[in-house]
């Protein structure tokens, strides 16, 4: 992989070079503070304070010329807006035609300017993530807690981009006004969706987009998806996202994500009653409500394979796969055919395209636009999550139609197969095939005109955006360019699952061990809350239904107010340890020990380890987004397989533990599938609370 220090060189604007962060002198310093620590020169605290004193004082440099050319910017339009004035009075067609080319000009220089910053908000942010790891301390938390929130804070003028959206924002008014409507007088301002066609304008949108990728609920969604992005897009992979972009398809995909979720979960509130009116026992439900997560194991392979070649032939087969099954569920009441039941939900789960989904976004959505379709694939889920019971305590009817019986527990399965008969259909009709990557990279026209190259090149993240933890990250920063063969090595996705586990550190196994835990945990509780809820309760269909709608709709707002408030006052690993044990509250409350069991203890407990588990989740699948490998963020064989099939693995194993349970009997469900929850949640805040104290 390419040093970093030398693409930093490589892409400075020459005649602001004098004004970039001097990460290779920096880098220097790091490795000889390490050097004259190891040979006792040195103690710790005068590193720390040195470094300190080092890092403010390139912020300072960055940030006052950052302002200086913001003046500069603001005088520019300001003479401008005059010229523009007195053409009002006296219209002059060519005048107006080199108006708008002189703000164009304006634009172009502020998209130097904004790739200024990005360029030093990625090399502040490899600096402190190397100092990091080279001397096994927290600085990063240390600087950015006391430097962003001080109220003379410079770096907040790095993070924040207030000023430069300001200009942006002059510019584009002043061209859309100068630009013909037909006679039109509204503003920007007064349709802010109106289309601006100018270039220079989207040039400047994206890269503003890049500058506000920070911390919170839209960036907490994304990296809860686990839809990866890449670090250092190309100009060239950019063009081909937009060729490759379709709305329709795009809103395809997010509509299968939510029929799945709602196939998914809208069997549970009667999977009981289902399997005795077969002749079964009740907690047989286990078995159905699991057989779905056993196909999807593998599944989730072959889709992810799948999507390497298309994505349009996949749904389709999705579809057809996800209507037999659904046929066969709702067939097997009147067929009293437990075999053809189970076999109806095994056909569910390999319809499963939440991989192409995934995978849909991440190399056909462009990157502005990225974080808001990943955000829409968590909420489709989270909707779906909450529809499925929901929908369930709406289909209360028994009726016949010749010889097919249409009741409560049929019902899902007929509802579902004619929702996927009309998404297929949709689906036929709307959906646009990605062209093939390749094929569209060799047809990008070649840009004459280098400097523009240079103003296009971007990167995703943000200062501070990655783990200081990612043992795998391979900064790139290693001495020496390597050759050809050595870079393309270093970016070859895994070609094997076994591959891929090698790539795992122990941190990365520890978040995949708290994921494992929370599926397992809201498996439990999800599948057999009929049963318990029937045997203790003497709860009908539409009240559990209502109980896990209401459990769903709070997956929302707990990601509202994780990614939008919580994650900006604690760190991660405190919110992640603190989610934990509480569900490990949530696990411990809702045993069934001496005192009658009552349904505020059910309730609570159940919402509490439901609620945690979200929170959990969510900042897990934060967590395991910034340490995983980057040879894991494309392939078949990527991190989004990986935890889909450990969360995958976890359900399945829950659900086989209620069905084995039902042997004790109903008396000792609850306390016998708990138990495992629990031990498991106490191994991982173990196993939590062991990594992070190696790392901090």
């Amino acid at each position: 992989m390419v040093a970093f220090g030398k693409k930093l060189k490589e892409r400075q604007i020459q005649e602001w070079q004098g004004y970039y962060i001097n990460y290779k002198v920096m880098k220097k310093k790091v490795k000889d503070y390490a050097d004259q620590i190891q040979a006792g020169a040195l103690n710790q605290r005068y590193v720390l304070k040195d470094f300190s004193r080092m890092l403010d004082k390139e912020i300072e440099k960055v940030v006052l010329f950052l302002l200086e050319q913001q003046g500069v910017f603001a005088s520019q339009i300001s003479q401008l807006n005059e010229q523009q004035d007195s053409l009002q009075e006296q219209p002059d067609i060519s005048k107006v035609t080199e108006l708008r080319e002189a703000y164009r000009n304006v634009g172009r220089d502020l998209l130097k300017l904004l790739f200024f910053v990005e360029i030093n908000a990625i090399g502040l942010r490899k600096i402190l993530k190397k100092f990091d790891k080279r001397f096994g301390y927290k600085f990063t938390d240390y600087y950015v807690k006391t430097r962003a929130n001080h109220p003379y804070s410079q770096l907040q003028q790095v993070f924040n981009n207030v000023g430069l959206g300001a200009v942006v924002g002059a510019i584009s008014r002043n061209l859309a006004d100068l630009q013909d409507r037909e006679g039109s007088y509204l503003s920007i301002y007064d349709q802010p969706a109106l289309p601006l066609q100018d270039p220079v304008v989207d040039s400047m949108e994206s890269a503003i987009d890049r500058l506000n990728y920070s911390t919170n609920f839209l960036n907490f969604s994304v990296q809860r998806s686990l839809i990866m992005l890449e670090e250092l897009p190309t100009p060239v992979e950019e063009h081909v996202d937009d060729q490759r972009y379709h709305f329709m398809s795009l809103l395809l995909n997010l509509a299968n994500t939510f029929l799945y979720m709602i196939n998914t979960y809208i069997v549970v509130p009667t999977a009981d009653d289902y399997s005795m009116s077969l002749g079964a026992a009740a907690t047989v439900c286990g078995i159905v409500i699991g057989a779905m997560a056993v196909a999807q194991v593998f599944s989730s392979v072959y889709f992810s394979a799948w999507s390497n070649r298309s994505y349009f032939r996949p749904l389709v087969f999705s579809s057809i796969v996800l209507f037999v099954g659904n046929v066969m569920y709702a067939l097997a009441y009147d067929l009293k055919s437990i075999p053809v039941l189970l076999i109806g939900r095994i056909f569910c789960g390999l319809g499963s395209a939440r991989a192409v989904n995934r995978r849909y976004i991440s190399d056909c959505v462009p990157l502005r636009i990225r974080m808001q379709a990943s955000a829409g694939f968590v909420s489709a889920s989270a909707l779906g999550m909450a529809c499925g019971p929901a929908l369930a305590g709406l289909l209360q009817t028994n009726f016949k139609i010749y010889k097919l019986t249409f009741n409560q527990d049929t019902l899902p399965g007929w509802v579902m197969a004619f929702a996927w008969l009309i998404y297929l259909i949709w689906l036929w009709i709307s959906f646009r095939e990605p062209a093939q990557e390749k094929d569209e990279v060799n047809n990008v026209p070649q840009k004459s005109n280098a400097e523009n190259d240079a103003l296009e090149r971007g990167v995703v993240q943000p200062l501070l955006l990655k783990s200081v933890g990612d043992e795998q990250d391979n900064e790139g920063d290693q001495e020496g360019d390597g050759s050809e063969e050595a870079q393309e090595e270093s970016r070859r996705p895994a070609n094997s699952i076994v591959e891929a586990y090698r790539l795992l550190t122990p941190s990365v196994k520890v978040q995949l061990l708290i994921y494992f835990m929370l599926k397992y945990a809201m498996e439990v509780l999800l599948s057999e809350s009929s049963v318990v809820t029937t045997y203790y309760f003497s709860w009908s269909t539409s009240t559990v239904a209502i109980f896990l709608a209401c459990l769903g709709l709070t997956v929302l707002p707990v990601n509202i107010l994780v990614g939008s408030y919580i994650s900006n006052i604690f760190e991660d690993r405190q919110i992640l340890l603190a989610s934990e044990i509480m569900v490990c509250l949530g696990i411990l409350l809702s045993f069934q020990v001496i005192i009658p069991y009552s349904v505020p203890q059910y309730v609570c407990s159940g919402l509490l380890m439901f609620v945690s588990a979200e929170v959990l989740e969510g900042v897990n699948l934060s967590l395991l987004s910034r340490v995983m490998s980057s040879k894991l963020s494309r392939g078949t064989y990527n991190g989004g397989l990986l935890s889909t099939e450990a969360g995958t693995i976890a359900r399945v194993i829950a659900d086989v533990t209620i069905t084995l349970a039902g042997y004790l009997g109903q008396s000792k469900l609850l306390n016998v599938t708990l138990l495992p929850s629990l031990l498991i949640c106490i191994t991982s805040i173990f196993a939590t609370c062991r990594t992070y104290n190696s790392l901090y």
